[in-house]
């Protein structure tokens, strides 16, 4: 027994990677473990890789104050294999179910307190997913085009704020956000947070509403870089100086600290580029791609006529990571998915053939994961990582429907 302690606390203290300022840590996005009776080999890999922690989803629906029986059996399952990694919950369900009234949030905010309760060992909850995109949360925007979700989202973000840290002081409570506008009435992020900002500065709160903000840092493809930056309202993994500028504009000077003061970091939850199928695992799939700029796992299986200016995933992968260590405010990078989807209309992110074989792509997911645990990313390969300040015109805020344009 004092050994298994003794190799838990081992783990432990390897799984906590620092470097100067506020630490990166890598996880992986996958609900995986939330079905596989039997997960030892995805979280062997998962070590081998020395990702930190895994992110899984948790339904909710209107009317429910606690977590489900199945929502327990699902947890159990996760929370007791994932040992020695950080479980990240994001709770939420449909865009038409988004907790848009007082009693909504009192009942979403009761069964993330069950959560914690429940699994004392998991802190960190994402509070919804991608709010302000009309896939996860509609109707967006009132008949007259004024946006509706930023003041709900407050809203519901400092009831579980309270909730949470009512049961665990330490609780970590993530807001969410989408990289870009889904469609007209979906909200830009540089909108969305100079909005939610101004929700939270009306409503007159003492107290933050978040404790991390989980932004998902898609590109606008698999094969653009990741350190493009991008016109306008969209924000990816490339824009870190866009997103620093438009929270500090949003929350500098109220009781809510921005990214980079007051212990609040930034978490790029979701960060996923699609590969090509090598012939002999074709067997592994179904259906047909239908990105196409998936690229190869590795410069070693370029097929013919793929597009876009990033060699391969591994490249793709390698960078996102390193990029991320060198921007001061970002605490952890996700990639989305450890294996993947047998549908190639899904997602084939992983690092991980669906058959469960790794990819040419896993062991440049795993040098650049090692490279920031050990401090040894070269950040000259990133000179404007942790630039502060936005170019002129990077930083716009567009109209909602049917409203006139705002000055930030």
């Amino acid at each position: 027994m004092r050994r298994i302690l003794a190799l838990g606390l081992l783990w432990l203290a390897l799984a906590t990677p620092a470097r100067a300022g506020v630490g990166l840590f890598v996880g992986i996005d996958d609900d995986s473990l939330k079905w596989n009776p039997r997960p030892a080999m995805e979280l062997a890999l998962m070590r081998d890789l020395g990702v930190s922690a895994i992110r899984v989803t948790v339904p909710w629906a209107p009317g429910e104050t606690s977590l489900t029986g199945a929502d327990r059996a699902m947890l159990d399952r996760v929370v007791g294999a994932a040992w020695g990694l950080r479980v990240v919950v994001a709770l939420y369900g449909t865009a038409a179910d988004a907790p848009r009234d007082d009693a909504a949030r009192t009942a979403y905010c009761a069964t993330a307190a069950d959560l914690l309760r429940r699994y004392p060992s998991v802190a960190d909850v994402v509070v919804w997913n991608e709010p302000n995109s009309a896939r996860f949360w509609q109707p967006q925007a009132g008949p007259d085009g004024a946006s509706l979700v930023p003041a709900a989202y407050e809203a519901l973000l400092a009831r579980c704020w309270d909730a949470l840290h009512a049961v665990e002081p330490d609780a970590n409570v993530i807001a969410a956000s989408a990289p870009r506008r889904l469609n007209v009435t979906s909200i830009a992020p540089s909108d969305w947070y100079r909005e939610l900002g101004a929700a939270y500065r009306a409503s007159g709160r003492e107290r933050p509403i978040f404790d991390t903000v989980g932004h998902n840092a898609y590109p606008d493809n698999s094969a653009q870089r990741v350190w493009a930056r991008h016109p306008g309202g969209e924000i990816s993994e490339g824009d870190y100086a866009k997103l620093m500028t438009v929270l500090q504009r949003a929350f500098s000077g109220s009781a809510q600290p921005p990214p980079g003061s007051g212990g609040v970091t930034i978490w790029y939850l979701e960060q996923g580029f699609q590969s090509t199928i090598a012939p002999a695992k074709r067997g592994s799939y179904t259906g047909q791609e239908n990105d196409r700029f998936a690229l190869p796992p590795s410069a070693g299986l370029i097929p013919e006529g793929v597009r876009g200016p990033a060699p391969d995933q591994a490249t793709q992968l390698g960078d996102a990571v390193r990029l991320a260590y060198c921007q001061p405010a970002v605490g952890a990078v996700f990639n989305f998915e450890l294996a993947d989807e047998t549908n190639l209309g899904g997602w084939q992110s992983g690092v991980l053939w669906a058959d469960g074989t790794p990819k040419p792509s896993y062991e440049a997911f795993r040098g650049a994961v090692a490279e920031a645990r050990e401090n040894a990313v070269d950040c000259a390969r990133f000179p404007e990582a942790a630039r502060s300040a936005p170019t002129p015109g990077e930083v716009k805020f567009t109209a909602p429907p049917g409203g006139s344009k705002t000055k930030p």
